[in-house]
């Protein structure tokens, strides 16, 4: 019998993005969050859901959302403050766990911290399953496919259209991962790396030439276990501001000297999140409608010929991610996961059903 699916940070703006996304697709969530009125506020909107009250601030009630077999959707966030208690509630109940983080510390410590218990406990891990970076894996996925074994290396670039703004959860987790490790795949395994370290210019076709900032991805562990020849992954992303892109890797040096020394490395940290907080909601409707995403993947041979470029093109970030992650959510209740512990989106599901979970969440091939 399939179990409940929860969704945990549901009165937020991403997690009521997925709530309307699981109900359109026919599904009834349980509503999670620790404002009760607003819980009831739209439960009442979504036909009277079911809900319950958790908080971070008391990890047990956290823990009491899920037992084995449920489905866990995490939108809480930024993820490096708030993330711990739902990844950690999943793992201990056998629950199948989602996230919409983008933050790379949170995704290495999903791989590497907790993947072996969820593999041993019967749960899947899918962290980072919105825009960030669920489309950069399928079109990367489908390159190295039809590329081969001669691929060594693969780049993917994502880039937001249309100017719809960012919510304030992707500010403040952007702020957190600033000051927090990153990673690169590099000669064949994971390597550190400053987040931001490297800028460059990213074909995203249709003369759109965007200059783009290095960030970690679970592209770096998923795709690597998918394409044993794989030596380096590379994942850019365009800045909102053009000129943060040009200077941030230069900043990155600053910060990342800086965060060495513990009591500078507290007040930043005290800093950023005194002033840059979430939960302040995004863009409206109106403006994901008039807004979109690409995303491109290159797959290269060992003399740096480009073997297969792929590109998706669709719907704002924000829709995106509440629709997909309704999706996997679904496909997860239904027993879709191919294995359990920390898994990428295609080892998950199968590159064919992610392509079609993908389309029926606004992104297709162009």
């Amino acid at each position: 019998m399939a179990g409940r699916t929860v969704v945990f940070g549901a009165t937020g703006y991403t997690g009521e993005l997925v709530a309307r996304a699981l109900v359109g697709r026919g599904q009834r969530p349980v509503l999670a969050a620790r404002s009760g009125e607003r819980l009831e506020r739209l439960a009442g909107e979504l036909g009277g859901l079911p809900t319950e009250i958790a908080d971070v601030t008391r990890p047990e009630s956290v823990r009491a959302l899920v037992e084995r077999g449920d489905v866990l959707v995490s939108t809480v966030g930024p993820f490096l403050r708030w993330g711990i208690p739902a990844i950690e509630a999943a793992v201990d109940a056998g629950a199948h766990y989602l996230d919409s983080t983008g933050e790379p510390d949170f995704i290495r410590r999903a791989f590497e911290q907790y993947g072996p218990s969820a593999r041993r406990n019967g749960s899947a891990l899918l962290t980072a399953f919105g825009f960030d970076w669920v489309p950069g894996n399928l079109a990367a996925a489908l390159a190295l496919a039809e590329a081969g074994p001669e691929a060594v290396r693969v780049e993917v670039g994502y880039l937001s259209l249309g100017g719809a703004g960012r919510s304030g959860g992707t500010r403040a987790s952007s702020a957190d991962a600033l000051l927090a490790p990153s990673f690169a795949f590099r000669g064949g395994r994971l390597r550190a790396e400053r987040g931001g370290a490297r800028a460059r210019q990213v074909d995203f076709g249709s003369g759109q030439l965007r200059w783009a900032l290095s960030i970690g991805g679970s592209e770096h562990f998923a795709l690597p276990a998918l394409h044993p020849t794989l030596r380096d992954v590379d994942v850019f992303l365009v800045a909102a501001d053009p000129k943060v892109t040009r200077a941030l890797p230069a900043l990155s040096v600053v910060l990342s000297t800086m965060t060495r020394v513990p009591p500078l490395r507290a007040g930043l940290r005290s800093l950023v999140r005194r002033r840059v907080t979430g939960s302040t909601g995004g863009p409206d409707a109106a403006a994901r409608a008039g807004s979109g995403a690409v995303v491109v993947a290159e797959a290269f041979s060992p003399s740096g010929k480009v073997l297969r470029r792929v590109r998706l093109e669709g719907v704002n970030p924000y829709t995106f991610t509440g629709e997909i992650m309704a999706w996997g959510a679904q496909t997860l209740a239904a027993g879709g996961a191919r294995r359990t512990g920390a898994l990428g989106p295609v080892e998950a599901f199968g590159l064919d059903e992610l392509r079609a979970g993908v389309r029926s969440a606004g992104m297709d091939l162009a």
